[in-house]
């Protein structure tokens, strides 16, 4: 079983909806290989997968690249990815299966209090990070996480983060508002958390003042 690092929060028929994509989402990751598959879901909201059959070892490190994994200890030193819970003046708190604290000087991504680099980066609520697991520092968050955050500020374009929806739910947003030709893709950074890549002439703030009616979510901009 692997214990997918990203979350499903919302609730009623939105959450069915969001169930049915992880399903296809699986489905599509593991069509090559000689396995079934069941979806679950824990208390904590973090859905498990478990695969049987001839290739199920090979299944599950597949799940374990494409979402990251929850895991029931950590190893000091090693990556594990968390969900942005909660921010305050002394950092981040990621649920990794428990709460992991990471202080401000451990994010790395420059100047400003934590609330204002979560702003600055566009980290909607429950966005999945990775971070390096320090028992005698303080954890902090891996380097592929802050280059690719650091990648969306120097990027030509800017961006608008989304959650509690999915990929095809931002997508039919986006098309509802008139804004079709106005975007490049809607990348999936989790399964409810989802980044709106913008065309050069976009202005982020525009487009977010303008999908913002039609989506009841978090969004924030990424802006170059």
């Amino acid at each position: 079983m692997v214990v997918l690092a990203t979350k499903l929060y919302v609730e009623g028929d939105a959450r069915e909806r969001a169930l049915d994509s992880l399903r296809s989402l699986v489905g599509n990751a593991l069509g090559d290989l000689d396995v079934d598959f069941d979806v679950g879901l824990r208390d904590d909201d973090f859905p498990s997968v478990t695969v049987t059959g001839d290739d199920e070892r090979v299944a599950r490190n597949v799940l374990r690249e494409e979402w990251g994994a929850i895991t029931p200890t950590f190893d000091d030193g090693e990556t594990y990815t968390g969900t942005l819970e909660a921010w305050d003046a002394e950092g981040f708190v990621l649920d990794a299966g428990e709460d992991v604290r990471i202080p401000a000087d451990g994010l790395g991504l420059g100047p400003g209090s934590p609330e204002q680099v979560r702003t600055r980066f566009g980290l909607v609520q429950h966005i999945p990070l990775e971070f390096v697991y320090d028992e005698e520092s303080g954890h902090e968050l891996a380097d592929a996480t802050r280059d690719r955050l650091f990648e969306w500020t120097r990027a030509e374009t800017g961006r608008v983060n989304v959650n509690s929806a999915t990929r095809a739910e931002v997508r039919a947003t986006v098309n509802r508002a008139g804004h079709a030709r106005d975007i490049v893709t809607v990348e999936r950074l989790g399964l409810l958390e989802q980044s709106i890549v913008c065309r050069e002439e976009t202005d982020p703030p525009g487009l977010l003042a303008s999908i913002g009616q039609y989506v009841p979510a978090e969004l924030l901009c990424v802006v170059p």
